[in-house]
């Protein structure tokens, strides 16, 4: 049995490479560990079990992510070294209480390395104007980091100012610099309409939109834009949420691939209890590992549907969350 307090023989276990039968294992261990550790998950779940113990992830209770607007969700005898804070209005923002930040980064690096390879061959640029106005934010943190370990001198997050950066891209690019540009969706927007430039080392990972800065489009409208703009074939996309510690990659055409320590799972949006077979459509359900601390068993207000590949797609939300990476229509 694992030692949830011993975070380093966690974390080497969780960020390995897991089979299904792994993966499966230590979701059932840091089930039992929850149960015990978790004063919000606990009864929570034991309403929904009646006494019952899971043996398979199918079983396990998922907690409805609006807790993390009504509650402090975190361990007994953890404390806390980051708060992450969603967007929105106040009372109405998701607070992340996270106990162990060196889970969040060791998640995001080696997500980000399983996904595009190692970091230092990376030019990172940032373009998160909105996300850089407020504080506690999970994806500045994450964009923050990663420009400090790519060691690229050009690395840099940009605000407004869309000229520069289309100049140091540009220079990126007469020098053959593989680059990553992370952007949230109406600056990727503008600097489309700005600055159009072929990129041929770029890529270009939109993070979602902003509510109440463009008219709104449809992202494979958006994609379509931003694509003619750079001459790209794709455009990729992060999707990640405050209550979460990892991400998933898309590389092209709105298709998600995970890491090995988190599953997407589809449940029935009219019985949330029953988790639907591959390539049906339903609201989906998350299991992050590297939520130990927090929860790791979480129904969002996405809509989706999985592949036999265990890729998945986002095709929309039951509301007006804010999500990065899946909202279907951008703002």
């Amino acid at each position: 049995m694992l030692s949830f307090e011993n975070i380093e023989q966690v974390k080497g276990k969780i960020f390995n490479s897991l089979n299904d039968g792994e993966f499966e294992n230590l979701a059932l261990e840091l089930f039992h560990f929850q149960m015990e550790n978790n004063p919000i998950y606990a009864p929570y779940a034991s309403l929904i079990l009646k006494g019952e113990t899971p043996n398979n992830i199918l079983k396990i209770p998922f907690l409805p992510i609006d807790f993390f607007k009504k509650e402090q969700l975190i361990c007994k005898g953890r404390g806390i070294e980051e708060i992450f804070i969603s967007s929105g209005t106040k009372g109405e923002q998701s607070k992340h209480l996270v106990s162990d930040v060196s889970i969040y980064k060791d998640s995001f690096l080696k997500s980000f390395e399983l996904f595009y390879g190692n970091i230092s061959e990376y030019c990172i640029l940032s373009l998160l104007p909105n996300y850089c106005e407020r504080e506690g934010s999970s994806l500045i943190y994450m964009a923050d980091d990663l420009m400090k370990k790519s060691s690229h001198p050009k690395s840099s997050s940009y605000l407004n100012d869309y000229e520069k950066l289309a100049e140091t891209i540009s220079q990126l690019e007469k020098d053959g610099q593989k680059t990553i540009l992370i952007g949230v969706s109406y600056a990727l927007l503008d600097l489309a309409e700005q600055f159009p430039q072929k990129l041929e080392h770029t890529i270009i990972m939109e993070t979602g939109g902003t509510k109440g800065k463009r008219r709104e489009y449809l992202k494979e409208e958006l994609h379509k834009i931003l694509q003619n703009a750079f001459s790209l074939d794709n455009i990729h996309s992060e999707y990640g949420m405050t209550e979460l510690l990892s991400q998933s990659y898309s590389k092209g055409k709105g298709i998600f691939s995970s890491p090995p320590w988190k599953k997407i799972l589809i449940r029935d949006v009219n019985d949330p209890l029953t988790i639907l077979e591959n390539n049906k459509t339903g609201g989906i359900n998350v299991i992050d590992l590297a939520n130990i601390y927090s929860c790791p068993f979480i129904t969002t207000q996405d809509l989706g549907k999985i592949f036999d590949d265990d890729s998945f797609s986002v095709l929309g939300r039951f509301d007006n969350s804010d999500v990065r990476g899946c909202n279907l229509l951008v703002e």
